[in-house]
């Protein structure tokens, strides 16, 4: 197909998802209008059903085959909550944590320049290059092991590419509601030491400027690690009064508080002060602890 083609093909694709009353993949008039009204945020709550595999009322079990499944030709993009065409009122958001998508962006392919506002939007790639361009006047490049923040605040526009003509690229993007409305907008991303999380736990991000990873305007922490076969850790929550941790496999296979896990299951648990982890293949694990209300 040639690539005037594919661009008309993105073009349609921003218009309908534009013009649509769900969310769009590439930043929503209906979430943008959402998103000024505080008390909103102030009442996600806990928004979806407890696990029923494994018998307690502080879990959620959302297994990989069924998230929401998008194919646009030039992206391809699992949904673990509800985004643009995929609404499923049982899996809206995980407390603070309002998307998880796992996005795969054909070569040369990518999301013309659209707005987000009042969200902290994470991009976490994978495999190949990511090309970002802002209203800020950012140009920057992530592959695998660097991790990107975007703060949207007030309103920004940003558009993202593969830079690449002959091969895919990987990544997960990440949408967290703020505790602070209408900032600044800021962007910033970081390169990791990939060889500080094998069989440890590697903290990616946090509210603090200081601390280890990127920072965002949220009481969030997200850590990673890479497990060899056998190995055990424990995660120790930061705020375990107010925060749970949704943890999603990247690969492998995992056990998370007596609870299986395959390669890109995700798994919530709140009401506890630590997580034990056990690695049941050689596994990667993202772990995100967020405020539950």
């Amino acid at each position: 197909m040639k690539v005037n083609q594919y661009y008309m093909k993105r073009k349609e694709f921003l218009k309908k998802a534009v013009k649509g009353s769900s969310f769009s993949v590439l930043g929503l008039s209906s979430l943008a209008k959402a998103n000024q009204k505080p008390k909103e945020v102030e009442k996600l709550g806990y928004n979806h059903l407890p696990n029923k595999e494994y018998k307690t009322m502080n879990t959620i079990l959302h297994k990989a085959s069924t998230r929401g499944d998008a194919n646009h030709g030039w992206l391809q993009s699992k949904h673990t909550f509800s985004f643009a065409n995929y609404h499923n009122p049982e899996r809206m958001h995980f407390g603070v944590l309002r998307v998880l998508n796992d996005d795969v962006v054909a070569p040369g392919m990518g999301f013309g320049t659209h707005p987000h506002q009042n969200m902290e939007i994470i991009s976490i790639p994978m495999e190949g290059d990511l090309e970002h361009k802002d209203s800020m006047g950012n140009t920057a490049v992530i592959k695998s092991g660097d991790i990107q923040i975007l703060s949207a605040g007030t309103g920004i526009t940003h558009s993202e590419y593969n830079k690449n003509k002959d091969e895919k690229v990987k990544f997960l993007q990440i949408w967290i509601f703020p505790n602070q409305k209408n900032t600044t907008p800021r962007y910033d991303q970081i390169t990791l030491t990939t060889e500080e999380r094998k069989n440890k736990i590697q903290q990616v991000l946090s509210p603090d400027p200081e601390d280890a990873g990127v920072w965002i305007h949220q009481d969030a922490w997200f850590s990673m690690t890479n497990l060899d076969k056998g190995k055990s850790l424990k995660y120790e929550l930061k705020n375990a009064e107010r925060n749970g941790v949704y943890a999603f496999v990247l690969k492998g296979d995992a056990t998370i508080n007596k609870q299986a896990l395959n390669k890109r299951d995700g798994f919530g648990i709140w009401d506890v002060d630590h997580l034990d982890i056990k690695a049941d293949t050689d596994t990667e694990l993202l772990l995100m602890e967020v405020p539950m209300n």
